[in-house]
């Protein structure tokens, strides 16, 4: 940090410590928390409060903020009061430690730009597109170099009555930049996208009080498939090839979808007749961290870990959901119906990433049907389940298909279907020794 962003923070550790130690020092500790033992701000300024004989439990924590304009953000501050108008907004729900989370996100303009921005605990916090609010003690970070404005616990939301403010009409670039679909990441804007229709389909929706009708579907290329969405209807036909310019993405848990706006263009193109095949979508878990997620990957790896989850569960007979202590977390508590599942890591020599695996796929990969699990169940408890089915997949070579989604704890794939790769054990021996002879 600048000094001019440590000011504040310093006279707030000042007021807690009074004149146990100087300015000039505290400058310096405070420094040295930051850049040699790389803690955040809040973790540097209890460290000094305690090194100098000052009350931790103090609220420094909640003190002056910087106040900054969206254009004078980097992506550093820890925290930070933002004035600004609510461009778009969207409550959604994600997914945190296999649980629902309720969230809202959206966009946020000033005079001097806009940036997406995140509530991670909303309450009954509800925004208004169009409306002013206060943003206090908000954090930033960066996410494909774009700067994104986060409210944690400490944050809060404070309506800005009486402000006005005039966002600056919209820049449109000159020129929207083609991109292959393997290629695409959540948060890109004015792209172009060349394939063929795979699918296509209308829906009539209620969006806030209203009908209205959405337009979505699949689009592929040689190197991957993507959902759309438009809110208009731009005639699009299944099987045709069409290029699509001045769109949009957006992520939902982590899968990206290209989005059709008002600036949108289509025009028929020769047909493209390379288009990808879902079994051979195949991508590393290096390349799936880059990308963020995607619709029917193929993945190969090796059955590292089965986590706690795995084995016989119980879901909601009302939305399918998988139960938590005898509870649904929408429908409460319920007489949950037995079902069985995987919940193991994949490694593939370039990274782990979680998988959970449906009863059809857990039943042929372990060979246990749920009907032998009731059975197992009945005899000696649920959590030897598990533990079978550990012994029978743990450290197995296996290949699965579905749609990779990421939330905060990294990427996940939902599998479709899954098999088992056999090992030569031989090939793969003799495939290792070049290896090594090759690098001495």
């Amino acid at each position: 940090m600048e000094m001019e962003e440590l000011t504040p923070h310093i006279q707030e550790l000042q007021r807690v410590l009074g004149d146990k130690i100087d300015e000039e020092q505290l400058a310096s500790e405070l420094n040295k928390y930051l850049n040699e033992y790389h803690v955040n701000i809040d973790a540097a300024k209890r460290g000094i409060i305690r090194k100098y004989g000052g009350n931790d439990t103090a609220t420094f924590v909640t003190g002056n903020a910087l106040v900054k304009k969206i254009s004078e953000l980097t992506g550093t501050e820890q925290n930070v009061d933002i004035t600004a108008k609510v461009v778009f907004v969207d409550n959604k729900e994600i997914t945190v430690k296999g649980l629902p989370k309720q969230i809202i996100s959206g966009i946020l303009g000033d005079e001097t730009g806009t940036a997406s921005f995140t509530v991670w605990e909303p309450g009954a916090l509800v925004l208004a597109k169009g409306s002013v609010y206060h943003f206090r003690n908000c954090y930033c970070k960066t996410w494909n170099d774009k700067v994104q404005v986060n409210l944690g616990n400490r944050g809060r939301v404070e309506p800005a009555d009486g402000v006005k403010m005039e966002l600056p009409e919209r820049q449109i670039s000159a020129a929207s930049s083609e991109v292959k679909i393997g290629k695409i990441k959540e948060g890109m804007g004015n792209v172009t996208v060349t394939g063929k229709i795979v699918s296509v389909e209308a829906k009539e929706i209620t969006a806030r009080g209203e009908q209205k009708t959405v337009y979505s579907g699949i689009i592929a290329d040689d190197t991957g498939k993507i959902q759309f969405s438009a809110w208009s209807d731009f005639g699009l036909k299944e099987g045709e090839s069409v290029c699509i310019s001045n769109a949009y993405i957006r992520g939902w848990k982590g899968i990206p979808q290209l989005n059709m706006g008002d600036r949108c263009e289509i025009s028929r193109v020769d047909e493209v007749t390379n288009v990808v095949d879902t079994s051979a979508n195949q991508k590393t878990v290096d390349e799936i961290t880059r990308i963020g997620g995607g619709l029917d990957i193929t993945l190969e790896g090796l059955v590292v870990d089965v986590r706690q989850g795995s084995g016989i569960i119980r879901r909601c007979p009302q939305c399918n959901r998988s139960m938590l202590n005898g509870a649904c977390t929408t429908h409460g508590a319920v007489e949950g119906v037995m079902d069985l599942r995987l919940k193991v890591v994949l490694d593939d020599g370039t990274g782990a990433i979680s998988a959970i695996i449906n009863k059809n796929d857990t039943e042929k990969l372990t060979g246990v049907t749920l009907q032998a699990a009731r059975g197992l169940a009945a005899v000696q408890g649920e959590g030897v389940v598990g533990r079978e089915m550990t012994s029978k997949i743990l450290m197995k070579r296996i290949r699965v298909v579905g749609n990779v989604m990421s939330d905060d704890y990294g990427p996940s794939i939902i599998v479709k279907s899954a098999e088992s790769v056999g090992v030569n054990i031989e090939a793969e021996a003799n495939k290792l020794l070049d290896e090594v002879e090759a690098a001495i």
